[in-house]
């Protein structure tokens, strides 16, 4: 077994992360091969990715036979939902079990289960993401054939392991609006029918590049973003793209923007371009325990706001399982856009917080949206969080309660040295990587905390992604 090698496994364990586990017998015992995406019963084809002496990892390129517990529905599987077809009940099964090991083996928890709080749902399993990006590329991979198909005009999501193949999502994917996704298709022909080329990814040309949406659970509305490049744009009749859409969602459309992007780099970002407000608002509302939060195309937000609700819920029950003094301050640390310290202020007036988070983006849309919602007792900072501790070095020992939610890679030693020198009594960890808050844990452990309680939140049916809560008190 080589790396980029093509093989054929037997799916028959999970790991953590949505990690299918294959063992190959070998004469020194057996030779395990992690494949992600994958699920126990299934045959995949997978190429090698990494190889090690005891293992090695690969990415999954097609499940060549389903796993016997799978229920096929008319739902289009796309690589962002790879799970579409196992039941929720299974998903969450597995996910829990895994994400115990990690903390059995990473975070030095023994017996994990014996402080494991509660495993929260999401509310909605299907149709519950807030946005989605979508493809244009003239390279199509035909779903049903296998084949590959040059000058095509295709729309939906890269084919899994590539960046330059699209296959076309011709019907909901369960993941996104379902109306939305089931006129995609009708949308795709209009577009192709201006005459003007989908991307072509590899040589860099084409007119056609991507399509951002987003979607207020609250209002039900949607906010579209066309993002192309300037090659034939003056030939783009923009106001039939407009007139076919408010004829087909009517009130629900909230906004239509166009975005001219001539970067290379493959992203739909409004700040690599000129935008162009085409039809509407520029924002979309979305609410969160009854406080407001504008959402413009470029916000930061939660991406499953019906369960964030729940996990936020959660985070601030640990907080207040703590006794908080008027006056008291409540730290928010990598708090982008400042969600769970204006719910925390909401119910709390008394209590300063003070957040902090490096996307300047993110803290202006905190500062805004706290405006709007009337939270007074809250100032936020752009700053990396290590060099605001280093830098405010009044703040230890006044601080009980810290709350923690860093991105994927975890908080850096030097940042959570700096965290644990606040003193704070308790500490709340919302993680995205419940594998880096393991290794997180692992270093308060030794720094003199205990974790307390530990709950897990499906933030992200059908996928391999599981959100959890740790609470952390001083001894």
């Amino acid at each position: 077994m080589k790396r980029g090698e093509i093989v054929t496994l037997d799916i028959s364990g999970y790991a953590f992360g949505g990690k299918g586990i294959a063992k190959i017998p070998t004469d020194d015992g057996e030779y395990v091969v992690f494949v992600d995406n994958t699920f126990p019963g299934q045959t995949a084809k997978a190429r090698i990715t990494k190889k090690r002496k005891r293992f090695a990892e690969a990415k999954l390129i097609d499940v060549v036979k389903r796993s016997e517990v799978e229920v096929i529905s008319d739902f289009q599987e796309i690589s962002g939902g790879p799970y579409i077809y196992v039941p929720i009940e299974l998903q969450e099964k597995y996910k829990k079990e895994s994400t115990l090991e990690i903390f059995r083996r990473i975070g030095g928890i023994e017996q994990p289960q014996e402080i494991f709080d509660e495993f929260i749902s999401s509310p909605e399993h299907y149709f519950y993401r807030n946005k989605m990006e979508y493809s244009f590329s003239c390279i199509e991979h035909d779903r049903e054939t296998g084949e590959d198909i040059d000058d095509a005009f295709a729309l939906g999501f890269k084919r899994r392991g590539t960046w330059w193949k699209v296959e076309s999502l011709n019907g909901p994917s369960g993941m996104f609006d379902k109306e939305w996704e089931t006129l995609l298709s009708e949308l795709r022909q209009l577009l192709e029918d201006t005459g003007l080329p989908a991307w072509h990814p590899p040589k860099k040309e084409g007119f056609f590049r991507h399509i951002v949406v987003r979607k207020s659970f609250y209002q039900d509305k949607l906010l579209l973003n066309f993002v192309t490049s300037s090659q034939g744009v003056k030939k783009f009749n923009r106001q039939k793209v407009v007139d076919f859409l408010l004829a087909k969602l009517g009130d629900r459309l909230a906004g239509i923007q166009h975005t001219v992007n001539d970067n290379v780099a493959d992203r739909a970002k409004i700040e690599n371009g000129s935008n162009t407000l085409l039809y509407g608002e520029p924002v979309i509302i979305e609410q969160l325990h009854k406080l407001s939060f504008e959402i413009s195309m470029e916000s930061f937000f939660q991406t499953n706001p019906q369960s964030a609700e729940r996990l936020y819920a959660k985070a601030l029950d640990y907080v207040f399982e703590e006794e908080i003094a008027k006056n008291d301050v409540v730290m928010d640390l990598f708090c982008g856009t400042g969600t769970i310290g204006q719910i925390l202020s909401s119910r709390r007036p008394d209590v300063k917080i003070i957040g902090v988070d490096i996307v300047e983006e993110a803290i202006e849309d905190a500062k805004r949206n706290a405006t709007k919602n009337n939270i007074q007792q809250v100032d936020f900072y752009a700053a990396d969080v290590g060099k605001f501790l280093k830098e405010y070095p009044n703040y230890v020992g006044r601080i009980n309660t810290v709350i923690l939610d860093p991105p994927r890679a975890g908080i850096a030693p030097k940042t959570l040295r700096k965290v644990i020198e606040l003193g704070a009594k308790n500490i709340v960890y919302i993680s995205c990587n419940p594998s880096t808050q393991a290794r997180d844990t692992d270093t308060l452990i030794s720094e003199g905390y205990i974790l307390d309680k530990l709950s897990f939140v499906d933030q992200f049916p059908h996928t391999g992604h599981i959100e959890s809560i740790a609470k952390y008190k001083l001894k």
